[in-house]
Formats: C-alpha cells, sequence, structure tokens
C-alpha cells in the first residue's frame, strides 16, 4: 500500500478503511449499472443490461467494435489483439509489452493488463490521508471504462491514428455503421471528436454486459458457495494469504466481499514495489531511437538511465509530474484470473506466477537475485527508479520490510500460488475435472527452489 509524502505510513490501516468504504460504494454503483440505471442513465452510463447474457443494441455494436482491426492504422490490431478472451482479456503473446503502430512494429511500454473485472474501477482520487486510489489504466490517467477505450486508437504505438477525424473515416467504411447511427441517432458519425467518445462508450457498454468480463466462476468462488472443496496446498495458500505475519496479500488485494459482490482481490490503490527493470522492454534500452520515448531520466541522476516508467507522475500521466512522492506507484490489480495473465506487473518482468510471489518474499534478502544489469550482472536495488525516488519504496509491510527473513518457506510460496490459480474463471461444479490452469500452477517447493537459483536453472526445470 504505499502513501503520499503527507500521509503517516504510521495511518495504513485507517487510510484503507476509508479506501474500502469508496470502493464499496462505487462497486454497489457498477452493480446498479450491470442490472440496470434506476433513476435513470446520465450521458456516458451504460444503458440498461438485458436480461441474461443478451447484449443490448450499444453492447452489440461495441462487441463489434471491440474484434475490429479496420479502426486501426495498420488495419491488424483491434481492442481484441491485446485482450484476449480466453487470457482474461489480457494478451496471449507472453510478451513484455505488446506490438502497435501503423506497421505494427512499435514496442509499447507497457504489459497490457486484464480487462475482466475493470468495470468495479471508482474514479481516481485521493482519500482524506493523501493516498491515491482508483482510476483507469495502471496509472489511473482515464476517468472512466468508456475513456479508457478510447486512447489507445490515438496512441501513436497502438492502433496509431492520427485523429479522431481519421478514426471517423474508418467507422464510415464499416458494414456496422446503419447500427452504429441506430444506437447514436442519425446524425451520428458527422463529427470525429464525438464519434470518438461515442465509440469508447459502446465499448465499455459491452464489457459492462457481457459476463464473460466478471463471470465470478472460480473454483475459489465454488468453494466459498460450498460447492467446490479446495485443496490442502490450496487451503494453506489462502491462510497464508490472508496471514498478515505471512504473505499479508490482503492488505491489498482484497479476500473479502463487498456486499453481495464476491471478493475483487484488490483495493484499487497504488503501490510503489521496487521492480526490477525489465530489460526487454525496448524503451528501457539506453541510447533507443523510438521517437514515442520520452528521455525523462535526463537530469534525474543514478542509475543515468534515459527512460523511467514512474506511473503516477509519468510520463504517460502528465498532471501528477509534481507530485514526485507517487513516482514508482502503480495500481493494485485484480487478483482473479492471474494465473492467465502472465507476464507480471506493469513492466512484464516476471513469466511466472512463482517468480512473482519468490520476488516479494525475496526482494530485499535476495537482490542480486533479482535486480540485475543487462549482462545479468548485480544492479542496485530498485534499478526501475531513478535513486533520487528510492525512498518512496514501500519497505514497511510485511512481506518487504528489509532485514526481515523471508515470510514464506518455498513450500509456502508454492501454496500461494496454487491457492491463486483457483481464483481462475470457468469451474463447473458439476464437471471439475475439466477445470483448466496452466501448467505453471503445479508449483511446487522444488520448483520455487529452483526459480530463487536464477532463470536458467529455473528453464532447465520446466523442460
Amino acid at each position: 500500500m504505499y502513501h503520499d509524502s503527507i500521509a503517516a505510513r504510521g495511518g495504513l490501516a485507517s487510510a484503507r478503511g476509508s479506501l474500502r468504504l469508496i470502493a464499496a460504494i462505487v462497486i454497489v454503483m457498477a452493480l446498479a449499472l450491470l442490472a440496470g440505471c434506476s433513476g435513470g442513465c446520465s450521458e456516458g452510463d451504460p444503458d440498461p443490461a438485458p436480461a441474461g447474457n443478451q447484449l443490448s443494441p450499444m453492447g452489440q455494436l461495441g462487441e463489434k467494435i471491440f474484434f475490429d482491426t479496420a479502426l486501426s492504422a495498420s488495419g491488424q490490431q483491434s481492442c481484441a489483439t491485446c485482450h484476449v478472451r480466453e487470457r482474461a482479456y489480457a494478451a496471449d503473446d507472453d510478451l513484455a509489452v505488446p506490438f502497435g503502430g501503423p506497421g505494427m512494429d512499435f514496442a509499447g511500454l507497457r504489459n497490457a493488463p486484464s480487462l475482466a473485472y475493470v468495470q468495479f474501477t471508482p474514479p481516481f482520487g485521493f482519500d482524506k490521508d493523501g493516498a491515491p486510489f482508483g482510476g483507469f489504466f495502471r496509472d489511473g490517467r482515464a476517468a472512466s471504462l468508456a475513456q479508457q477505450a478510447e486512447m489507445p486508437f490515438l496512441t501513436s504505438f497502438e492502433m496509431a491514428n492520427a485523429s479522431a477525424d481519421e478514426v471517423l473515416s474508418r467507422l464510415l467504411t464499416r458494414p456496422y455503421l446503419d447500427e452504429f447511427k441506430a444506437v447514436f441517432g442519425p446524425d451520428a458519425a458527422t463529427d470525429g471528436t464525438t464519434t470518438l467518445h461515442q465509440i469508447g462508450q459502446a465499448l465499455a457498454q459491452y464489457q459492462s454486459e457481457d459476463r464473460s468480463f466478471h463471470a465470478f466462476s472460480s473454483k475459489y468462488d465454488a468453494y466459498l458457495q460450498g460447492r467446490a472443496q479446495l485443496t490442502q496446498a490450496e487451503l494453506n495458500g489462502l491462510a497464508l494469504f490472508n496471514n498478515p505475519a505471512k504473505g499479508n496479500c490482503t492488505a491489498c488485494h482484497v479476500s473479502t466481499p463487498t456486499g453481495s459482490t464476491p471478493a475483487l482481490f484488490t483495493d484499487f490503490t497504488y503501490d510503489n514495489v521496487g521492480l526490477p527493470r525489465n530489460w526487454r522492454i525496448a524503451a528501457n534500452i539506453d541510447g533507443n531511437t523510438l521517437e514515442y520515448v520520452p528521455h525523462n531520466g535526463t537530469g534525474l541522476g543514478q542509475p543515468w538511465h534515459d527512460y523511467y516508467d514512474m506511473g503516477l507522475c509519468g510520463p504517460l500521466r502528465t498532471d501528477l509530474a509534481s507530485r514526485t512522492s507517487l513516482c514508482g506507484a502503480f495500481k493494485v490489480p485484480t487478483l482473479r484470473n492471474i494465473a492467465l495473465t502472465a507476464p507480471y506487473f506493469h513492466n512484464g518482468v516476471f513469466d511466472t506466477l512463482e517468480e512473482a510471489v519468490a520476488w516479494y518474499v525475496t526482494r530485499d534478502t535476495m537482490q542480486a537475485r533479482w535486480y540485475v544489469r543487462p549482462d545479468g550482472s548485480p544492479d542496485i536495488p530498485y534499478n526501475d527508479l531513478p535513486t533520487v525516488y528510492a525512498a518512496g519504496v514501500n519497505v514497511t509491510e510485511v512481506p518487504y520490510i528489509p532485514g526481515l527473513a523471508p515470510t514464506l518457506s518455498n513450500r509456502e510460496i508454492a501454496d500461494v500460488v496454487r491457492f491463486l490459480c483457483t481464483l481462475t474463471d470457468g469451474f463447473d461444479p458439476a464437471n471439475p475435472s475439466a477445470y483448466r490452469v496452466p501448467s505453471q500452477c503445479n508449483a511446487t517447493e522444488a520448483s520455487v527452489a529452483a526459480t530463487l537459483a536464477g532463470p536458467a536453472r529455473y528453464a532447465r526445470l520446466r523442460r
């Protein structure tokens, strides 16, 4: 849990309480939208969803747009290119960052996140203690799901349209143009800016209505309903996940329901966890000539890299650039379907859940394992931030506390991974043997030990 400098770290519990209250209110509102807008829907709100999983006309339109590559400059990229249903609407290419641009050869800056369950996100804001929460994208810069859906159309390394008018010109060629006008009126599709806003509305409606974006159908959900049994390893992992002296995962990834809404496994807050730099991202290589990558590291001091992704304080978000105490903080994601959404974190630095959980536990006790230069030699801790901002890294909560012995054993790390895999949607209590989770869910004490030993040994074990 990350706090701005104006918030005392001793006030973490009270800050979380207020943030969870805000989240609860927003979740109730989101559920109302999924069921239909009581009192009438304001402009930009999703319309009432039909019974069952039948999509409304706007939802059907949004579905067509979601899968349509012709609205991109390359003619090869749609929302679904980077957000694949079978991967919980995350990318399925296992790359740290996706490719886009006019020729589909521009490497992105951040890992493509899952779109599942994002409609429950509250608007961005600061609580009474100055702690940031909510908002869309990993830095919360979009105010709504609709605005989030709009922005990739004009991003140079994504769908790469030069303007809203260019998006409009592409829309005018699409076979669903008449449906677009039927939803938004006969005078629709005449102004680029308005049209792009309407595209965002339709995409948000589709995501809000289609149950595959919020299925709540995991094995864990069935377990809570008394319709499934967890294995002993999974139960142990759940206990460790919730134990404040062991995994302490629930401090940010809340495992309890909000009213009648099942646990979302996020509190929508921001944290600076001091991730390792991912040298597989083109923007992270010093001397790169990518025109869309700002050299924002100039003048920030050690370790003297050209570019840094610093989350809330930039560079993709610009309105908080002066709030340097926020540098390095990224939004806490949901852990639902986490087994499907590798690689992990905003920079895709870890390929497996074992790596991610093991890093949490040994970040400050095995720094040479995690913080390396491009040649694999040891680097400074928290090497994806200028050292001037290293003081903002979370060092006050279990399991991060420097000097604290690892709070989980290798066996316990494996059990946490096995529990996390029960958060994968698609469990059928009537046919439990059909439940499919990735092979990485078969974590063992030995595989965790190999992960901690280093990438090469880990790769040999998996083969």
